[in-house]
C-alpha cells in the first residue's frame, strides 16, 4: 500500500486505509500550494488589523470582542484549553486516527488559512502513531466538534493524552518518544482545529464502510436461512424486482439467487406451501431498501469527508475571508439518522428468521434446534439476545437531529447533534454485526439437521464452511458466547464475505 497524498479529495476507503490499516500520509505538492497562498491572506489581514472572525475578534457571543495584535497568538491557545471539556470513554483508535486524517485533508483544500506547518504536524501524529486521547461525549455538532477537536488540538501544542504505539500516556510523552515537538498555534490555527464536523464525518465514514460489508452478509445469511426452511424461491424471481424498479431490491434478489444456485434445499410452491412468511419472502424488498437508503447516506458522507467545514472561509484568488455556516452538522446528523434505522431493519428481519428455525412449529425441526431438548436448551438464548439487540436498535434508532438547545448566549441557537447520531450509528451497526452473527450460527445448525450435506447453494455452502470451520455442530449444550465471539469476527473483518464472493462474485 503506498502512500497517500492528501490533496484534499479522499475516498471512505481512503480512510479506512489511514485509520485501521495505519496507510503513510503525505500532503501534495498543489495542496501546499493552496495552503501556502490562504495563509498568506491571513498574514495580511492580521497585519491589516481587519476584523475577521476569531482572528482579530473573540469567539461565539465573544465575537464584537477586538483582540489586540499582542493577544492574537494567546487567543489561538486560549480556544483550545478552555474549550478541552469532553466527557465519556475515549474515541477508538481508528476512530481518532480518522479524525486526523479528515481535519488534516480539510485543510489541505487551502479554504482555512492555516500554515503548512500544522497539516504536516497532523500528518505526521498520523505516520508516527501519535493518537489524541478525544473523548466520545461533548459535541452539539454546531459549531462543529468544537470539545472532541479541542483534545486533539490539545496533543498538537504538547498539552493533555495521547496513545502512543498503544499506550496511553500524556502528549508531551508521546510527541517526544515519536521524535515530534509540540506546536505554538498561530492566528486562525486554534479556530481551523476545532471548528468543524470532522468527528461525525470520522465515525461515519468507519460506519459505513462497516455497513456495506453487513449488507451482504445479511444477504448470506437470509439466504442460508431460506435454504434450513426449505423456502420457496419464486418470491426471488427478477420479474418481480423488474416491477417495482428499486435498485436495492433487484440487487438483493439478485445475490440470493447467485448464493443459492444449484440448490436442492428450495422449493416450489404447491400443496400446503404457497407463501413464506414474510421474513423469508419480503428480503429482497427490506434489504433492498436499506441498500437503497445506504447508496444516499454514501453519497452524503463522501461530500463531507472532502468539504471545507471550519469558519471562517479564507479565498485567496479573491481576496475575501467569509464567515458562514459550514461547521453545521445537519448533512452528517441527518444522514446518520437513516443509517440508524436502515442498518437496524436488516436486524429486526434476521431476529425474525431467528425465530422461524428456533421455534418447532414453524421450523418442523427440533425446538430450539438441540436434539435432546429438555436437558439441552440449545440455541434458545440466542434469539433472546437477539430481541434485546433489536430492541435496543429502537430505542438508539430515535432521530438525534431533530433535538437542539440554543448554546452560548443564544448566539448559536440551531445545533445539528450531529456527532451523537453518527456514535448512536456505529453502536447500532454493531448491534446488527451480533444478531447476524446469531442467524449465520441457527442457520448453519438447522441445515446440519435437516441433513444438507451437498444440496446448498454454490454460495450458501461456501458460507457453511467458513462458520463450521471456526464453530462446530452444536451437539449438546455448550458455553456458546465464545462461537458468537468467533462468527462476530468473521463479519466484521469482512472474512465471511471475501470467501463467499470468492465463489459467487461481488454480492
Amino acid at each position: 500500500m503506498g502512500s497517500l497524498d492528501l490533496s484534499g479529495h479522499l475516498n471512505i476507503e481512503d480512510v479506512i486505509d489511514v485509520a485501521r490499516r495505519n496507510r503513510h500520509v503525505a500532503l501534495s505538492a498543489s495542496a501546499l500550494e493552496r495552503v501556502t497562498k490562504a495563509r498568506d491572506l491571513i498574514e495580511k489581514c492580521v497585519d491589516k488589523r481587519k476584523v475577521v472572525y476569531g482572528v482579530t475578534t473573540g469567539f461565539g457571543k465573544f465575537a464584537n470582542v477586538a483582540i489586540s495584535s499582542e493577544d492574537t497568538k494567546l487567543l489561538q491557545r486560549n480556544l483550545i484549553i478552555s474549550h478541552a471539556t469532553g466527557v465519556g470513554e475515549p474515541l477508538p483508535v481508528d476512530q481518532a486516527r480518522a479524525v486526523l486524517l479528515l481535519r488534516a485533508n480539510a485543510l489541505a483544500r487551502g479554504h482555512s488559512g492555516a500554515r503548512p506547518e500544522l497539516i504536516g504536524m497532523l500528518i505526521n501524529m498520523l505516520n508516527k502513531d501519535v493518537v489524541p486521547v478525544i473523548p466520545s461525549k461533548g459535541s452539539l455538532g454546531a459549531s462543529g466538534d468544537l470539545a472532541p477537536l479541542a483534545h486533539m488540538a490539545l496533543t498538537v501544542i504538547g498539552e493533555g493524552e495521547a496513545f502512543y504505539k498503544g499506550r496511553r500516556v500524556p502528549s508531551s510523552e508521546a510527541l517526544e518518544k515519536a521524535g515530534l515537538k509540540p506546536l505554538d498555534l498561530m492566528e486562525k490555527e486554534g479556530l481551523a482545529l476545532i471548528n468543524g464536523t470532522p468527528v461525525m464525518t470520522a465515525i461515519a465514514s468507519l460506519a459505513m464502510h462497516d455497513t456495506l460489508i453487513l449488507l451482504k452478509a445479511a444477504d448470506i445469511a437470509a439466504s442460508m436461512t431460506l435454504e434450513a426452511m426449505n423456502g420457496l424461491k419464486s418470491a426471488f424471481d427478477l420479474r418481480v424486482s423488474g416491477v417495482r424498479q428499486h435498485p436495492g431490491h433487484a440487487v438483493v434478489a439478485e445475490n440470493v439467487l447467485k448464493l443459492t444456485k444449484g440448490s436442492r434445499m428450495l422449493t416450489d410452491a404447491g400443496g400446503d406451501k404457497v407463501q413464506d412468511p414474510y421474513s423469508l419472502r419480503c428480503v429482497p424488498q427490506v434489504h433492498g431498501a436499506s441498500r437503497d437508503a445506504f447508496s444516499h447516506i454514501w453519497r452524503a458522507v463522501s461530500v463531507e469527508i472532502n468539504s471545507v467545514t471550519d469558519n471562517p472561509l479564507v479565498f485567496p484568488d479573491d481576496g475575501e475571508v467569509i464567515s458562514a455556516g459550514n461547521f453545521h452538522g445537519q448533512p452528517i446528523a441527518l444522514v446518520m439518522d437513516y443509517l440508524k434505522i436502515a442498518a437496524a431493519e436488516l436486524a429486526d428481519i434476521s431476529e425474525r428468521r431467528i425465530e422461524q428455525m428456533v421455534n418447532p412449529s414453524l421450523s418442523r425441526l427440533p425446538a430450539f434446534l438441540t436434539e435432546h431438548g429438555g436437558l439441552n436448551s440449545g440455541m434458545m438464548i440466542t434469539q433472546y439476545v437477539a430481541a434485546s439487540l433489536v430492541s435496543e436498535n429502537k430505542v438508539l434508532s430515535h432521530p438525534a437531529s431533530v433535538d437542539s438547545i440554543p448554546t452560548s448566549a443564544n448566539q448559536e441557537d440551531h445545533v445539528s447533534m450531529g456527532t451523537i447520531a453518527a456514535r448512536q450509528a456505529m453502536e447500532v451497526v454493531g448491534n446488527v454485526r451480533s444478531v447476524l452473527a446469531i442467524e449465520l450460527m441457527c442457520a448453519a445448525q438447522a441445515l446440519d439437521m435437516r441433513g444438507s450435506a451437498g444440496m446448498m447453494g454454490k454460495g450458501t455452502d461456501a458460507a457453511y464452511k467458513v462458520i463450521r470451520s471456526v464453530v462446530r455442530r452444536l451437539t449438546e449444550d455448550r458455553v456458546m458466547y465464545k462461537d458468537l465471539e468467533k462468527v462476530t469476527a468473521l463479519v466484521e473483518d469482512g472474512t465471511l464475505v471475501d470467501i463467499v464472493e470468492s465463489v459467487v462474485g461481488e454480492l
